[in-house]
C-alpha cells in the first residue's frame, strides 16, 4: 500500500480521478483547452493544475462514461460558467446524458434549480461512435468493454489514443488504435482481476497486441507503487521493446497533433 507516501506533496503516488487536458494550438495562435472527464476530484485538480498550464477557460468537456470518476465533478463546473466563460460544451453519449440528467437534474434543466446559487450553464451535445470535431481537432470514439454488458468510450485524437476505463478491446476498436504513437491505457492494479478494469498484466498484453510507440498506464489504485512498478515495467523495453510507464498527476507531454 502506498497511502502514507501519497500524503506527501509532490508524490507520484498522490492520485486523483483519471482525466486529461488537451491543449490544442490553433492556426491563429490561440490555444483550445479540451478536458476529458470531470470526476469527483475535478475541482481540486483544476485549482492545482490549471494555473500551472495557463488554462483560463475550458473550451470543451468530453465524457468517457457516466460513472462518478468521470462526471462526479459536474457541480463544480459552475465556477467556470459563472465567472470565466459564458457556457461550456459537453460531448457525451445519449445514455450518459440520461444518467447525468438523473444525477444533476438542476444542471440539465435550469428551471429546477433551487435559487440558492449560480448554476453552471452547460451545453450538452450528444455523440455516437462517429468522429466529431472540436476546434479543428477530430475526436474518434473508441468503444471498449468496461465490465460485462457495459460499454464506455475511449478517444483517439491525432496520434494519441486515450482509454481510461476498460476491461476489453474489440478487434474493431483495435483497428482504430492502429498506428498510435502514444497510448494512455487503464491498468488498475497488479494480478488481482477486477472485472471492469485491466490489471497491469492485462494492460501489458494489450500493449503487445496494439504496439504503440509509447504507453502510459493510468487509473492506478493504492496497490501500485509508482516508482517500484515503473522500475519493473522499464525492463520490458529491453526484453520486449515495449515502452510502458505509469503516468502521474500533472504530467505534461508535447506531441504533434
Amino acid at each position: 500500500m502506498v497511502c502514507p507516501d501519497a500524503m506527501k506533496p509532490g508524490s507520484p503516488n498522490r492520485r486523483r480521478n483519471t482525466s486529461l487536458l488537451i491543449q490544442h494550438q490553433l492556426a491563429d495562435g490561440d490555444t483550445s483547452n479540451i478536458v476529458i472527464d470531470a470526476g469527483k476530484f475535478f475541482y481540486d485538480s483544476a485549482i492545482e493544475w490549471f494555473p500551472k498550464f495557463n488554462v483560463p477557460a475550458i473550451d470543451a468537456l468530453v465524457i468517457t462514461h457516466a460513472h462518478a470518476d468521470a462526471v462526479g465533478g459536474f457541480d463544480s463546473l459552475r465556477d467556470w460558467t459563472n465567472h470565466s466563460q459564458e457556457s461550456l460544451p459537453i460531448y457525451l453519449r445519449k445514455f450518459d446524458f440520461q444518467q447525468v440528467e438523473l444525477l444533476f437534474y438542476y444542471l440539465v434543466d435550469r428551471n429546477r434549480q433551487s435559487g440558492g446559487g449560480g448554476v453552471a450553464r452547460l451545453d450538452f451535445r450528444t455523440i455516437d461512435a462517429n468522429p466529431f470535431d472540436i476546434d479543428g481537432l477530430t475526436m474518434t470514439p473508441l468503444p471498449v468493454e468496461h465490465g460485462r454488458n457495459y460499454e464506455t468510450f475511449g478517444y483517439r485524437f491525432g496520434p494519441v489514443s486515450y482509454i481510461s476505463d476498460a476491461s476489453g478491446i474489440s478487434d474493431e476498436t483495435a483497428a482504430l488504435i492502429n498506428g498510435t504513437e502514444l497510448l494512455i491505457l487503464d491498468a488498475l492494479r497488479p494480478v488481482r482481476t477486477h472485472g471492469t478494469h485491466f490489471t497491469v498484466e492485462e494492460a501489458v498484453d494489450q500493449v503487445r497486441r496494439l504496439r504503440p510507440k509509447r504507453t502510459l498506464l493510468t487509473d492506478a489504485t493504492h496497490d501500485v507503487d509508482h516508482v517500484a512498478v515503473n522500475a519493473e515495467l522499464a525492463k520490458l523495453k529491453a526484453s520486449d521493446n515495449l515502452d510502458i510507464q505509469y503516468a502521474y498527476d500533472g504530467q505534461a507531454i508535447e506531441i504533434n497533433l
